[in-house]
């Protein structure tokens, strides 16, 4: 990984997002319509991503907790918008549905996508995405489909790299370099890429971190 994103955070903001998600974390509740979304009180942040990109691993390892969010090898499991919080904290985790997924029939694929936008637009608490790419395949078509939807609502929206271990340093570098030129043409886009890997607990501090940041805003 990048030894350059080690410094965007200085150590008591490491320190803060520590803390942070040294708390209980819990399921809060899983919504499938717009009717039924909590209160928006505190701030929201929520992670984005193909089927398969490793979100619920990514929100397992941020919470040290194994089974919060469900993982599971099938694409697609996910097919609500999922909160998750902690007593006290000020920031609610929302694991949106995976997209891009062919094989789950089209009138569902239209209601998680109808369900994750009209979320997305419309939630005042919500200040940021974190959008998450496969290291090992980069940015895909359905991805830059979802940048553009994200670019129209101007919702701020976050890159987060997952799976980094599975390619070798020089391969990464390049990746972030890559993906950095193509969020530059981007107006909701936040600069700053984070490479993560759940299994290997790579870059899950920094992303805490920036967590840490949004809770507070």
């Amino acid at each position: 990984m990048s030894t350059e994103e080690d410094d965007i955070y200085t150590a008591e903001e490491l320190e803060a997002g520590r803390l942070l998600f040294a708390n209980p974390w819990e399921f809060q509740t899983s919504v499938t319509d717009m009717a039924n979304l909590p209160p928006a009180q505190i701030n929201e942040i929520a992670f984005a991503g193909r089927s398969n990109v490793g979100k619920s691993s990514l929100i397992n390892a941020l919470t040290g907790r194994k089974g919060l969010a469900r993982t599971s090898g099938t694409p697609g499991r996910t097919q609500m918008l999922n909160f998750f919080g902690a007593g006290g904290v000020p920031v609610t985790i929302v694991d949106m549905p995976g997209y891009g997924y062919a094989q789950a029939p089209k009138d569902l694929v239209d209601a998680w996508t109808k369900l994750v936008f009209s979320y997305l637009r419309g939630r005042p608490s919500l200040r940021r995405v974190f959008l998450l790419i496969d290291s090992r395949h980069g940015i895909k078509k359905n991805d830059l489909e979802t940048m553009e939807l994200l670019d129209k609502a101007a919702v701020v929206y976050q890159v987060v790299l997952t799976k980094s271990d599975k390619i070798k340093p020089t391969q990464l570098d390049r990746l972030i370099s890559e993906t950095q030129t193509a969020l530059s043409k981007r107006v909701a886009a936040y600069p700053e890429i984070i490479a993560t890997s759940s299994e290997k607990n790579l870059g899950v501090d920094l992303l805490k971190a920036e967590i840490a940041r949004l809770s507070v805003l």
